[in-house]
């Protein structure tokens, strides 16, 4: 019965969450593409609470969301450096 109750932390999707996160940060996401990075930046605090609480279920939707909006404001951000100007072809 306790081996039902038992979740596995979900590391992999902590540690892509978190280095999609920091590329989004890096690529000056929160200047270009604010919508997105901030959806990102809530979904990742919102996972490491739950990661932290032990929910680790609810944390691996989190960090999928996370993960999801960082690249969609990484990407989104770059292709605003570009149109801008601020960034090369």
């Amino acid at each position: 019965m306790l081996v039902g109750c038992a979740h596995k932390r979900p590391s992999m999707e902590y540690v892509l969450a978190r280095e999609a996160f920091m590329a989004a940060r890096e690529g000056e996401s929160a200047r270009y593409a604010p919508g997105y990075y901030h959806k990102a930046e809530e979904s990742y605090r919102r996972g490491v609470q739950a990661y932290q609480d032990q929910s680790y279920n609810e944390a691996v939707d989190e960090f999928i969301q996370a993960r999801l909006y960082a690249e969609k404001a990484e990407n989104a951000a770059h292709i605003q450096r570009q149109k801008s100007g601020d960034e090369a072809l």
